[in-house]
């Protein structure tokens, strides 16, 4: 029998978020990001204000993105040109457990820091 696997959907991990889409907004990935997963934890390159998932620690270049700041309510592809979505950006609550985190994020200290930096946005997690 064939197994399938069903990937994210946009949104799932929203548990709560303000009146009048006041919680999302409109963000930039940067070319090169790859492939973004619904409810991605993003960071901000300083220099471009572009987004690309939150690594834990600063990669020259993308100075800034080790800071998660918004989560991304839709996924898009982004390995070759820059693509223009929808953010969650404060004023919200999430499920942790269905929040995609960059592969640099691997252990119980480093998600905990990018929980603290998504409360300092006004996005609480949930777990």
């Amino acid at each position: 029998m064939t197994t399938f696997e069903e990937g994210r959907h946009p949104g799932e991990f929203l548990l709560s978020e303000a009146n009048f889409h006041r919680s999302r907004g409109k963000a930039t990935i940067a070319a090169g990001a790859g492939v973004v997963a619904p409810g991605t934890v993003l960071g901000a390159i300083t220099a471009s204000g572009k987004m690309i998932p939150s690594g834990n620690a600063e990669v020259v270049g993308s100075e800034g993105a080790e800071t998660g700041v918004a989560i991304a309510l839709y996924g898009c592809d982004a390995t070759d040109a820059d693509q223009e979505i929808a953010i969650i950006e404060r004023d919200a609550e999430v499920n942790g457990h269905i929040l995609t985190l960059d592969d640099t994020v691997n252990d119980d200290t480093k998600r905990a820091a990018k929980v603290a930096q998504l409360a300092d946005a006004g996005i609480i997690v949930r777990y």
